[in-house]
């Protein structure tokens, strides 16, 4: 297994789209025995975040968790929920002498900068721009999905994805959005959706695929309700956060073929 792949299955992702990792998660890949030892680095790393000017409880969440001993013995144990960040002032300041140490000093790195300069990017774009944008890495994370459902035991795609959609849309399949939206023959419902839209989707496909991965869900029944599920909390999310449901939104005047340029607004996200 490549070791990048650790720090990805360790993440978690919670209802507002935040990316976290546990700390006790962290001890055990970065080879700490102890964890007394290792809430030392966590200190350290604290202390590193605060001279930075960061504010430290807002990427250091200390949680209390229930543990269990091999007697059937509870206790509550401390734990902290990481930010991205975190995860790197922890990794600098851990043993420089472990090959996984450096390794999460590399991913850390990469995946803070590349959300700070997606993040910059996505603040610069005109609506038509964001909707190429976003249609762009659902096409990516569609085609990531698919084989990760194939892993998985899917053979019928087409109702794997319908059970997202019915999630996502209080019960309607992508036939009923098409007829909904009132499209032409063999257009794509997904180019035919604004921005918001388009972000509700990615977000119920990239929480999909890493639910199929993490949970080891197998065959076609068990990863058809693993879709549905996760359209409907998407769908909760944006409902608790007193947002416009996805049915309700306009329907763009030009489908994503229609729009000029697309050539030129693409390459943003190379």
């Amino acid at each position: 297994m490549h070791n990048n792949i650790i720090f990805e299955k360790l993440k978690h992702i919670d209802d507002f789209n935040n990316e976290y990792w546990y700390a006790r998660d962290l001890q055990k890949a970065f080879d700490y025995k102890e964890w007394r030892k290792f809430e030392a680095i966590i200190k350290k790393a604290m202390v590193g975040c605060k001279n930075s000017g960061v504010d430290t409880s807002k990427q250091f969440v200390q949680v209390d968790k229930l543990s269990i001993n091999v007697n059937g013995g509870k206790r509550l144990i401390i734990d902290y929920k990481l930010s991205r960040y975190a995860c790197y002032l922890i990794a600098l300041a851990g043993d420089e002498k472990k090959e996984i140490i450096a390794i999460a000093k590399s991913y850390f790195a990469y995946q803070t900068r590349r959300m700070e300069l997606l993040d910059k990017q996505s603040n610069l774009l005109t609506e038509d721009e964001k909707r190429l944008y976003n249609r762009n890495l659902i096409k990516k994370g569609n085609y990531s999905l698919n084989q990760t459902a194939l892993k998985a035991g899917v053979k019928n795609f087409g109702e794997f994805h319908n059970f997202g959609y019915r999630g996502l849309y209080n019960g309607e399949t992508a036939d009923d959005i098409f007829k909904r939206k009132r499209l032409r023959y063999r257009e794509d419902i997904l180019d035919n959706m604004g921005s918001e839209e388009l972000i509700a989707n990615l977000f119920r496909i990239s929480q999909t695929e890493s639910k199929l991965v993490r949970d080891n869900i197998r065959g076609q029944e068990q990863a058809n309700k693993t879709h549905y599920k996760v359209g409907k909390k998407v769908r909760k999310t944006i409902k608790d956060l007193g947002g416009t449901m996805p049915e309700e939104l306009k329907t763009p005047n030009k489908s994503i073929n229609e729009l000029e340029n697309v050539e030129d607004i693409f390459t943003i996200t190379k």
